[in-house]
Order: structure tokens, then C-alpha cells, then sequence
């Protein structure tokens, strides 16, 4: 078992720990993997604002019925205007 990451595979690392997707160990090698390589570690930066941000929107989607209520109406209204 290797230690050490590549670049594309911390990458890899980095994105499946933004999600909670990440092991223990491959968070493990990515702090190790981010300690040598600034390149990686601006990824980090970059991807642990990025998740911040998106948190801090508090973006609030419709429900699963909400989107086929108002999918319903907009057909009805086509079918019922079609030259509009």
C-alpha cells in the first residue's frame, strides 16, 4: 500500500472530503500529500471555500411534488396557449 499520492489522486481525495466520502486514511494521505505540494494545497483552500460558501447560501430547492405541480401547470398553460 502506497503512502504518498499523486497530484490527481489528492485532487480526488480532496473533492471526496469535501462531500464527508473520504476514509480516514486517504484524509490521512491528503494532509501529508498537502504538507509538500502548494499546488494541492490551494486546491484545499479553494475547495474548502467553495463548500463554506455554498453552506453560508442556505440555498432552499423545491420539493420532489413542488416541481411536479408547477410542471403540471406550465403544460396546462401551454396546451391551452399554444401560440404564446
Amino acid at each position: 500500500m502506497k503512502f504518498f499520492l499523486k497530484c490527481d489522486e489528492a485532487v480526488h481525495v480532496c473533492d471526496k472530503s469535501q462531500y464527508n466520502e473520504a476514509s480516514f486514511f486517504e484524509k490521512l494521505k491528503l494532509k501529508m500529500h498537502i504538507l509538500i505540494c502548494a499546488l494541492c494545497r490551494g486546491h484545499a483552500k479553494r475547495n474548502t471555500k467553495l463548500t463554506e460558501t455554498i453552506n453560508a447560501a442556505n440555498i432552499k430547492t423545491l420539493l420532489p411534488e413542488e416541481k411536479e405541480q408547477l410542471k403540471s401547470r406550465l403544460q396546462q398553460e401551454i396546451k391551452n396557449n399554444p401560440q404564446a
